[in-house]
């Protein structure tokens, strides 16, 4: 009835299998995630910065709280925006959410 000390020793260890095979699958669900979620944010990140440094005089741009005006002068890290007019604000470019309409490019003799 009771198990000789000899039987208990030639009983193999339970899950000892290799080290890549415990790895893998976590490594596969990194891979995944690195995939879906971190790559098309960081895309997303580079864009918004492209469309902040590209923002020109006469855009119409939308802040990130709602505000929609026209961007009336550009400096270098502040946009002076006229909301309605004789109102206008000064916003910091982190703070446009999206450019609707691309305006005219300042002309040379302008500048």
């Amino acid at each position: 009835m009771f198990i000789t000390p000899a039987h208990a020793q030639a009983a193999g260890a339970p899950g000892g299998g290799d080290l890549l095979s415990l790895f893998l699958p976590l490594l596969l669900i990194m891979g995944v995630f690195w995939f879906f979620i971190i790559r098309p944010q960081q895309k997303k990140i580079r864009q918004h910065q492209e469309m902040l440094k590209n923002i020109r005089r006469g855009d119409t741009v939308v802040t990130s709280g709602g505000l929609v005006g026209r961007v009336v002068k550009v400096h270098d890290d502040e946009l002076t925006v006229e909301l309605a007019e004789d109102v206008r604000v000064k916003v910091r470019r982190p703070y446009i959410a999206e450019v609707v309409v691309k305006g005219q490019p300042v002309a040379a003799n302008e500048k």
